[in-house]
């Protein structure tokens, strides 16, 4: 018998990309992850592996975030916006004696001197690798998952769009790591009846579900969501626990609302005087966060309290140790009411680490160090967890369709901010469908010209019609501040379709339009004109 954990995070943002403009405050969205995020975990995962902790964590890179990663301008302009932050920390220190947060100011500095070094001299900006290089030690397996972060259940009316999103997806992944995967994160956890087919089509052994996609479908096994059941197409489906990761994420009782830790929204990019801040905010003067925080969550009679680095310290070792008791306890009582091998999949957003919550990566840190300690549970990868079970025959599943977001199921993508999105993208990839059809019935009678130019045409279409697919677009239309900009993005990719067909059949219409369309958004340059083939 055996008591096992999982920890999923994904990692994702959606392909911003604007060198047209000195700062743009979107592409920061990158920029701040890797720093954040990113760096504060590899190094905490290394440091883990020189010491031999042992530990395994499971992780998908989206591919619009692991085509920025490899993006030459992009990597210059992080780097370009982490040496921004390291001189306004360095204003900071000098003008300590002033604002009174000099040890803090210099436990920032220092901190983002050593990433930096790491990140230029240690990882030469290629954090793919770092990250291969943990997965070839065998502590982390990364997932594949749909191109764009596209959210497939509404994309099934054609089923042709999720193929392409699927296929791209993998070869994505293949590119980058040299690999097939056996792992898909479905975006924001959604999932489908049909989509169990298509996965299982192109390869894919596990994914992971919400745990009411399991416990609520037509046969539900008293085990779920702690160990997975397979479809009837052969795909083995993961539940993630409910109750274990809202411990950790609940916006009401999740650790990180705990008012010792630091607080997110007090930063000095939104408080300190801007034309103390213009040589940091560019030529549009637009406030942003910086990073540099001064305050806890606590409030006390003046206000907001000072970030006390040791409370939080503190903290982190209350609930690391709860968070492994609980998890300990809950896998017993699971063996106990004889669940065999029990498994807990805990599945979190990444950047909800070092991001959001500034000390969730110690927080992880701390937990696989106790863990180790203890011996009562281990942590594990859904894939080596199956591995270990191999020849069990798993429960007969059929899960519901289901996601992540408020409510459990799709309205966040379908309100009536956004609704327009799915018919505007439905309405091209039947068009789209058709028309790939249509071409490989008739290719065999039109000139070489012909067939190229219509196979260009098809590879900007499918590209840009899956950038319009984007789930964060919908999302963030919901949101005030970025509703705007989401949109804008949204027409733009269908735009861009739009001009592209308008072409198709024009053998020798001028070729700038396509190199220019082609320009505008230089991800997936490579990509094979059939991902919408006819599907089944």
């Amino acid at each position: 018998m055996s008591r096992n954990c999982s920890i999923v995070l994904n990692a994702h943002i959606p392909w911003v990309r604007h060198p047209e403009v000195p700062h743009c405050l979107e592409e920061d969205w990158l920029h701040s992850t890797i720093l954040e995020t990113h760096l504060p975990l590899i190094e905490m995962l290394m440091r883990l592996r020189s010491e031999e902790v042992p530990f395994h964590l499971t992780l998908n890179i989206s591919p619009t975030l692991l085509a920025m990663l490899q993006d030459r301008v992009l990597r210059q302009r992080t780097l370009a916006y982490l040496d921004r932050t390291l001189r306004l920390c360095r204003d900071e220190v000098e003008r300590s004696d002033v604002s009174g947060f000099g040890d803090l100011a210099r436990l920032y500095e220092d901190r983002l001197y050593r990433l930096r070094t790491l990140f230029v001299d240690e990882w030469q900006g290629d954090l793919i690798k770092a990250y291969t290089s943990l997965r070839d030690s065998g502590h982390l397996e990364i997932t594949a998952s749909a191109a764009t972060h596209g959210l497939l259940p509404l994309l099934m009316r054609v089923p042709e769009a999720v193929q392409s999103q699927v296929r791209a997806g993998i070869r994505q992944y293949v590119q980058c790591f040299g690999r097939l995967p056996k792992g898909f994160w479905l975006p924001e956890c959604a999932f489908a009846p049909a989509l169990a087919k298509l996965l299982k089509q192109e390869g894919i052994d596990w994914t992971i579900v919400e745990e009411h996609g399991l416990t609520t479908s037509p046969v539900p096994s008293e085990d779920f969501p702690f160990i997975p059941g397979e479809t009837a197409d052969g795909l083995l489906v993961f539940g993630r626990s409910q109750d274990s990761s809202s411990e950790v994420w609940s916006a009401d009782e999740g650790f990180p609302g705990d008012v010792r830790y630091r607080d997110f929204m007090r930063d000095l990019g939104l408080e300190a005087p801007a034309e103390y801040l213009s040589e940091y905010l560019g030529e549009s003067g637009e406030r942003q966060l910086t990073g540099i925080k001064y305050y806890r969550s606590e409030q006390g009679e003046n206000g907001s309290k000072i970030y006390d680095p040791e409370l939080a310290s503190q903290a982190l070792e209350e609930h690391s140790l709860r968070f492994i008791s609980s998890r300990g306890a809950q896998l017993a009582a699971l063996e106990a009411s004889g669940t065999a091998n029990p498994l807990v999949v805990c599945a979190f957003d990444a950047d909800l680490f070092g991001h959001w919550w500034y000390e969730g990566t110690e927080f992880l840190e701390r937990v696989f160090r106790k863990t180790a300690g203890r011996g009562d549970f281990s942590f594990v990868n859904p894939m080596s967890y199956l591995k270990s079970n191999e020849g069990r025959e798993w429960p007969e599943a059929a899960p519901v369709s289901s996601s992540w977001g408020e409510g459990g199921y799709f309205e966040i993508w379908t309100s009536e901010e956004n609704n327009w999105v799915q018919e505007e993208i439905q309405k091209r990839a039947e068009k789209l469908a058709h028309f790939v059809r249509m071409f490989e019935t008739n290719r065999a009678d039109l000139l070489d010209d012909a067939i190229n130019h219509q196979q260009r045409c098809i590879q900007i279409m499918t590209k840009e019609l899956m950038l319009a697919q984007t789930s964060d677009w919908s999302f963030l239309m919901k949101n005030e501040p970025s509703r705007e900009y989401a949109e804008t993005r949204t027409r733009q990719h269908l735009a861009n379709f739009d001009e592209a067909w308008g072409v198709t059949t024009q053998v020798y219409a001028d070729p700038g339009i396509l190199g220019e369309i082609e320009a505008r958004n230089p991800i997936f340059s490579d990509l094979p004109w059939n991902l919408y083939e006819p599907y089944g």
